[in-house]
């Protein structure tokens, strides 16, 4: 029983606790790829949904390449093994030390988000050949409000540029937004895309993604990879253009789950209050990417009630989830968070002044600690002074 083995992670590596479940990564990196029969096509793993190395090692051994919305990513991925021409930076607002930065790890292709980083990459690059520069698609008529992109007015403006320091804008990156389930949103606007890329003069590449949904609530309807591929691939055959898909959480999300205990039980009338020793601070942001994870119990009891799982702060909305149907639990009980491979311990931070928990990596019944827990003392990493200012009054 999988619940079996996760009681016996907590025994051994203490509560709460990060468990991936390398297996399921492993199947996802291969099924998603053999669902799009397109070629060429290059398959990204987006570094900001989980920036863990052990986890990065194994996309990279899949043979995916990285998908980089920061120079912190492009880091990571660097870290993890993969070469700079596997990774494509698609980001926005990199100031001139970013973008030096980035040139120095020699990173090869870059989507940029204005005409005016396109005009300052051009003259910070001088000297460096071989760069594929693709431009960021806003278009509010696909892609609805976003600050994201360059807008297609300003395409020429941006050829001119690059033209004049001998380079190509090569590339079209469509970002359809944020966790989008539904399939049509995708398929609809693969034309409309084709047709703006060939507004390009030098149009070599299409970069699709991110923006691709998991479905949380798992009675949601999923996105239908297989339909995604036969329609890209039916509207790309024969242009000669490179597909880059970067499927975001939809490759990560389901293969993580935080592992809490109880610390707390009370009733508000007839609704059950759980506290457990974690916090909203240790996984997805709401306010970002949804409040909505599934939460099962790891002991089996038939009663169930109205019940609140909340994290351990004074944070009024320290909710780990809502009107759940729990059963009566105890202190010592344990709960299984699930879903939070994508932008769990990736956006955990120390609101409150909770350290993170630690990561453990399972296949089979094999498991590995992969990142260790935190004390109290990251909390003083890199303050100094304090005697100084303290003597100034």
């Amino acid at each position: 029983m999988q619940t079996e083995l996760w009681q016996q992670l907590l025994a051994i590596y203490g509560s709460p606790l990060y468990v991936y479940d390398a297996d399921r990564l492993w199947q996802t990196l291969h099924q998603i790829p053999a669902q799009v029969p397109y070629r060429p096509t290059t398959f990204c793993f987006a570094v900001v949904t989980n920036g863990n190395l052990a986890l990065l090692q194994l996309v990279r051994r899949a043979g995916w390449h990285i998908h980089a919305n920061t120079p912190g990513d492009i880091y990571l991925a660097l870290k993890a093994g993969f070469a700079p021409h596997q990774i494509v930076y698609s980001g926005s607002n990199l100031s001139v030390v970013d973008m030096q930065q980035i040139l120095a790890w020699g990173v090869t292709t870059f989507n940029l988000d204005s005409v005016a980083q396109v005009q300052q990459l051009c003259e910070l690059a001088q000297g460096i050949p071989q760069l594929k520069l693709g431009l960021r698609l806003h278009e509010p008529a696909i892609i609805g409000e976003s600050r994201i992109g360059v807008q297609p007015p300003e395409f020429p403006q941006a050829v001119a540029i690059a033209r004049k320091h001998d380079r190509q804008i090569q590339g079209l990156h469509f970002y359809r937004g944020t966790g989008t389930n539904a399939t049509k949103a995708f398929t609809t606007v693969i034309d409309q895309l084709i047709g703006i890329g060939r507004t390009l003069p030098d149009w070599q590449y299409l970069d699709f993604g991110g923006g691709f949904g998991y479905p949380y609530r798992h009675s949601k309807v999923e996105f239908d990879w297989q339909t995604f591929g036969d329609a890209i691939t039916k509207a790309l055959t024969g242009t000669g253009i490179h597909l880059i898909l970067e499927p975001g959480r939809n490759v990560i999300a389901g293969c993580g789950i935080l592992l809490t205990t109880v610390v707390a039980v009370k009733y508000q009338g007839e609704k059950q209050i759980v506290g457990v020793d974690t916090t909203i601070a240790n996984f997805t942001a709401p306010s970002v990417y949804g409040d909505y994870r599934e939460i099962i119990p790891l002991q089996d009891r038939a009663e169930k009630v109205l019940t609140d799982v909340c994290g351990n702060t004074t944070y009024s909305r320290d909710y780990l989830g809502k009107n759940l149907s729990l059963p009566p639990l105890q202190i010592g009980d344990k709960l299984a968070i699930l879903d939070v491979g994508a932008y769990g311990y990736a956006m955990a931070s120390h609101f409150l002044h909770r350290p993170k928990p630690a990561e453990v990596v399972i296949k089979g019944k094999d498991h590995c600690l992969v990142r260790s827990r935190e004390d109290y003392s990251v909390l003083l990493s890199h303050q100094q002074n304090m005697e100084k200012i303290y003597e100034m009054y």
